[in-house]
């Protein structure tokens, strides 16, 4: 029969030392069979536990003395006896513990963190800067407020809701583009072992049964314009402001642009002695490059323009780099409560009475060219830079095509000016 140890006191455990010859020494402390205190020449202590798995002698480390005393080593010791009896490795046990211990530790990744690294990533295979900077700008402007601090392994549908719904409605194009940032975000947290489960931001079979359709809220997510009418004395109020904020503004009225494009123009993109303006495809919307011709009003605003030192832009921000789309929404604004102050009515859109903001002034030339003009409306929409039928499109990006638009935005320039032309091709009213 194999030796009984003899069962030792926590005192004389506490006494026990190492010969000071050798390596590690293992001393039995008895009460359980297999039980040792291992002591090193440095006079380190742990326990262990000698016993059979499977036919193999095994050495399981039941912790540290004295963090783990004599009694609860023996229980640990006893524990662990019980699960080989019961055909569980204790070793083979504590390795999958420690395994989900670092994959939900892994999972611990909070939704800003997994921004950066999708990003990081992802960025460089999108096709332009506009591209990348609008991905970034639209999930830390939006996103990242209300999950940053969340856990991925967390986020459900309705805290992707909770994102959304505050703009569904008045940013709908905005909202939907959003919504497929926050699922491509998540994605990658599943795929990187972050979190597990179906995606809360996927449309199909999930939001789209909580949330209207973008394509049926198209049409009640117009912008509010200004009204034509209105357009002459909301230009005279404008010029009498200055900043390159209010300058901006007057330029996107003008030459009918996005805020976007306006915000990020060059001086080497324009042609002043051409009166020309070529935006590059990777500052557009359509991604291809949009010429616009410029009226005289635009040419004479960009010649009064002081040119800041080292800037590149036309309408640099204060403390440099771009004017935020804030900028031009803030000058729009302040006319607005100008005129309101004055007549009670302010400038607002004719259909929902909302203030008219910087980007209804392109539906505002869009409805002048169509109600006041005989210029084509395929014209029109090549001047906004829309999409229209190849044929048409690929004839009015021809150089004479522009000097055609040239005409329309000339005369246009002139109706917000509130000047008469002789031989205009605009429809009288009245």
């Amino acid at each position: 029969m194999p030796k009984i140890a003899k069962e030792l006191s926590a005192l004389e455990v506490k006494n026990l030392r190492h010969p000071g010859v050798g390596r590690n020494v293992c001393i039995p402390v008895g009460g359980v069979s297999g039980l040792y205190l291992q002591i090193t020449p440095s006079a380190g202590r742990s326990w262990l536990l000698r016993t059979t798995i499977a036919s193999k002698r095994r050495e399981i480390g039941l912790g540290g003395y004295p963090d783990i005393t004599l009694s609860q080593a023996r229980e640990r010791a006893r524990e662990a006896k019980a699960q080989v009896l019961a055909g569980i490795d204790p070793v083979a046990q504590r390795k999958a513990v420690r395994a989900a211990l670092v994959a939900d530790q892994r999972r611990g990744m909070l939704f800003g963190e997994a921004v950066d690294h999708y990003l990081s990533a992802k960025l460089d295979a999108f096709k332009n800067d506009k591209h990348r900077a609008q991905w970034r700008s639209t999930l830390e402007t939006y996103a990242v407020p209300e999950l940053g601090k969340m856990l991925v392994q967390d986020i459900t549908v309705q805290d992707v809701l909770r994102v959304l719904e505050p703009i569904w409605h008045s940013k709908t194009e905005t909202a939907s583009r959003l919504r497929g940032r926050i699922e491509s975000v998540l994605s990658w947290a599943t795929v990187a072992g972050h979190r597990r489960g179906d995606n809360p931001a996927r449309w199909a079979g999930n939001l789209k049964e909580l949330l209207p359709a973008p394509a049926k809220l198209k049409g009640s997510a117009n912008q509010p314009a200004l009204q034509i009418d209105d357009a002459p004395l909301w230009l005279a109020d404008l010029r009498k402001r200055e900043g390159f904020s209010n300058k901006a503004l007057e330029f996107a009225a003008l030459t009918a642009s996005r805020s976007q494009e306006v915000r990020g123009a060059r001086w080497d993109e324009i042609d002043l002695e051409a009166a020309l303006w070529t935006i590059p495809a990777s500052r557009m919307k359509m991604d291809r490059e949009h010429r616009v011709p410029l009226s005289g009003d635009v040419v004479a605003l960009l010649r009064a323009l002081p040119r800041l030192k080292d800037s590149p832009l036309v309408f640099p921000a204060a403390r440099g780099g771009e004017l935020s789309d804030m900028a031009l929404s803030a000058a729009m604004k302040r006319l607005h409560a100008a005129k309101l102050a004055e007549d009670g009515v302010g400038y607002v859109d004719r259909a929902s009475k909302r203030p008219a903001v910087p980007h209804g002034l392109r539906s505002t030339f869009r409805d002048w060219v169509a109600e006041r003009t005989h210029f084509p409306g395929d014209m029109a929409e090549v001047a906004l830079a829309h999409k229209v039928g190849n044929a048409v499109e690929a004839a009015y990006r021809r150089g004479d095509m522009v000097e055609k638009r040239r005409a329309m935005m000339d005369a246009w320039a002139d109706y917000l000016a509130g000047r008469a032309r002789a031989g205009a091709n605009v429809v009288r009213i009245g």
